[in-house]
């Protein structure tokens, strides 16, 4: 009698991983289909040192080939809801200007905390002080570079130092790749300046579009 129970149970724990097993796969193909495709592409083989512009940035991290219209551009390059990072940093795509003024205030100590540790300044100043587009060009007009060679902001208008207070952040708290710290700095950027960079975004994919809609920054200089 307890041999046969023996096996019931196992048979039942046996029927009980299958059907988890069915669930899961079900879960994750549902959320799939919720998601869609991917809209970013991987970054494995991107080479930051041929970037030249914000433009070729844009061009470079996101998937411009998909971009056919005015509502792909904005689904593309505009990001929503919270990164991954988001809830430990307290910042959500949902609320650029909330993101923008806590970033701000935050730069002096991410900032310091960074150049404490030489080789993750060193990092920094590799990434950020090349033509990439970690600056606030588009209120300031200090092109793509927002710091000088020696890691000192070159504009201190609240984009420019909360662009660069999450490059730090991201380099010192994650291990995304450059390529991966850049691309999460330029959906910021996106949404700082909705109207210029769904500009640079279309003309990298070779079409207009109607900027009319969109706001020109958000947060002031």
């Amino acid at each position: 009698m307890e041999k046969k129970n023996d096996k019931i149970l196992i048979f039942l724990i046996i029927v009980s991983i299958i059907v988890l097993s069915i669930n899961v796969i079900a879960i994750n193909t549902f959320s799939n289909i919720i998601k869609g495709p991917s809209l970013y592409k991987s970054l494995d083989k991107v080479d930051l040192t041929t970037i030249k512009s914000t433009g070729q940035s844009v061009a470079t991290l996101f998937p411009i080939d998909k971009i056919k219209t005015q509502q792909d551009a904005v689904d593309i390059l505009i990001p929503k809801g919270t990164p991954d990072y988001g809830t430990v940093l307290g910042v959500s795509f949902d609320d650029p200007l909330k993101a923008l003024n806590l970033l701000e205030k935050l730069y002096p100590s991410i900032k310091a905390g960074v150049k404490a540790d030489q080789k993750l300044w060193n990092r920094y100043i590799n990434l950020a002080s090349k033509p990439v587009g970690i600056s606030c060009e588009f209120c300031c007009g200090v092109g793509p570079i927002g710091i000088s060679k020696n890691g000192e902001l070159s504009c201190g208008c609240a984009h420019n130092p909360a662009l660069h207070a999450l490059t730090l952040w991201l380099i010192k708290n994650t291990d995304y790749s450059d390529a991966e710290i850049l691309r999460e700095v330029m959906k910021w950027k996106t949404l700082f300046f909705p109207k210029n960079m769904i500009e640079l975004g279309m003309k990298a994919a070779g079409g207009n579009i109607d900027t009319g809609a969109l706001p020109e920054m958000v947060g002031g200089c």
